[in-house]
């Protein structure tokens, strides 16, 4: 393994160990985990913002990748309790991993990119809005699954204000699982 690869896979565990205290982590700490010189994180990343957000999209890419596995081996469900299921899976992961989340969502948002974590999610959860609402054609389909997808992102970002004005705790698995299921009613029509 190369330098840059090393010194991704020690930020990628200190970013774990460290959870929500993710910015806490130093270069120096980056460099001593990888047992390499400090100027190599700036060489290889620019800066450790740089280096946070390369490894906060590939720990996210690896859950998106396992959810897809998920969905496929959810056998016996209808489209749309695996959706359902899948929307539940996403929404504690990101309340689980709050920092890591709210960087990745907001660094797609900031500077979207082809192939970044909520183009991924999109493509995740498209054959299953497809297999609940076979009626759509391909643009409503697209459309819906992207407000989909938006929608279950501003509610993390945003989930005080729904605990505000809604009265839903959204840090409440079962609150959450409520909230969700709604969406997805309003979202599919159904």
């Amino acid at each position: 393994m190369d330098n840059k690869e090393i010194i991704i896979q020690a930020t990628i565990d200190l970013i774990n160990e460290k959870g929500e205290q993710m910015n806490d982590i130093t270069v120096r700490e980056i460099c001593k985990k990888a047992n390499v010189g400090l100027g190599l994180v700036n060489y290889h990343f620019g800066n450790k913002d740089q280096l946070i957000q390369l490894c906060v999209e590939r720990i996210v890419n690896g859950i998106v990748d396992r959810f897809r596995s998920i969905r496929e081996a959810q056998e016996g469900l209808s489209p749309f309790e695996k959706l359902d299921c899948l929307g539940n899976m996403t929404l504690t992961f990101l309340f689980e991993h709050y920092a890591v989340s709210k960087i990745s969502i907001l660094t797609d948002m900031h500077e979207p990119k082809e192939d970044d974590n909520t183009h991924r999610t999109y493509l995740a959860y498209l054959p299953l809005v497809s297999a609940c609402r076979p009626d759509w054609d391909q643009e409503t389909l697209a459309r819906k699954t992207l407000y989909l997808i938006a929608v279950m992102q501003q509610a993390f970002l945003r989930y005080e204000m729904i605990g505000k004005y809604w009265g839903m705790d959204l840090l409440d698995a079962e609150e959450r699982k409520t909230f969700h299921s709604q969406i997805l009613h309003d979202i599919l029509e159904i």
